[in-house]
């Protein structure tokens, strides 16, 4: 029987790992895999979790996430061995990948007879401007890409942006169905196929554009804690520059923890973290900017002062 596969796609902070979260927490018996960039940043609660291997990490409700290390298709291929076989793969995009590739490499006729791909999901902040999609060529090829749409973060904007944004996505891709989802919760009978003996027709993708990395990551870390109010100066220094930023690190104020950080969508958050472990740095964030914007020496210096002595 052949796995279905939804692809989740969408910028930097829009909340695609918000909708990861939530399916994997609310499977409703389905054994679902997820295949995610960032593995850290997937939230499986420690009671759900009944074992971990190889980079797979198993719950108890017949789930499994998994870190995408190299190719793909071999990731895929791993996947479709396991026993028992999962019922539905989810694939979560880099932020910054334009989907018209990834569909173009699971049209491969070998992974399609097994797992074809479903349905294609663009996550889109709802705080973002319907101007914004007339600039930016990634979020376009996002956009058109998608089958589903689903305005996350609906509850930080207001009814008249988010009317203009789903009439400028609408405009963009006639065919998809625009939703709303609060804290990431898309309806699933929109995701996955009520028959699941029923194998989708392969897609058309358009021809291979050249690539160009337009963004890059840096990171920064450090033995020392932090101090928190520095932290804040730095990160507003830093912001105008940033497209996302996350790390862990430890404050002077709040020694012996961690705090998680989060930058996107020009919004920063603070969460307490786990206890901090021995032999693991003290500070490590990581920031994504398009290419050339900022420098490494940029961030050292402005990252080093705050953990200078007040």
């Amino acid at each position: 029987m052949p796995v279905p596969i939804l692809l989740v796609t969408g910028f930097l902070g829009a909340g695609k790992t918000t909708v990861v979260n939530h399916l994997l927490a609310h499977a409703e018996g389905r054994r679902i895999a997820a295949v995610v960039n960032d593995f850290g940043a997937i939230n499986i609660d420690a009671e759900l979790i009944t074992g971990a291997s190889d980079g797979v990490v198993s719950l108890a409700n017949g789930c499994i996430c998994c870190s995408l290390e190299g190719d793909l298709l071999r990731t895929l291929a791993a996947l479709l061995r396991r026993d028992p076989r999962p019922e539905f793969i989810v694939i979560e995009t880099s932020g910054v990948a334009d989907p018209a590739d990834i569909v173009r490499n699971l049209m491969d006729p070998l992974i399609w007879q097994e797992a074809p791909l479903e349905t294609v999901l663009c996550v889109l902040d709802a705080t973002t401007r319907a101007e914004t999609l007339n600039d930016d060529a990634l979020l376009r090829s996002q956009l058109r890409a998608a089958d589903v749409v689903a305005l996350n973060k609906v509850d930080l904007a207001d009814a008249v942006t988010r009317a203009q944004l789903r009439d400028a996505a609408r405009a963009l891709r006639p065919a998809a169905v625009v939703v709303d989802a609060l804290h990431g919760e898309v309806p699933t009978a929109l995701l996955f196929p009520v028959d699941a003996d029923r194998v989708p027709a392969p897609r058309e993708v358009g021809p291979r554009r050249p690539a160009a990395d337009s963004f890059e990551t840096l990171s920064w870390t450090s033995d020392r804690p932090v101090s928190l109010p520095r932290l804040q100066q730095a990160i507003g220094l830093l912001a105008p520059k940033l497209a996302r930023a996350k790390g862990l690190f430890e404050t002077a104020e709040q020694p012996g923890r961690l705090m998680v950080f989060q930058l996107a969508g020009g919004r920063a958050t603070l969460a307490p973290g786990e206890a901090l472990a021995p032999g693991v740095p003290r500070a490590r964030i990581v920031f994504i900017a398009e290419l050339g914007v900022l420098s490494k020496a940029e961030i050292d210096k402005v990252m080093e002062a705050c953990t200078e002595a007040a």
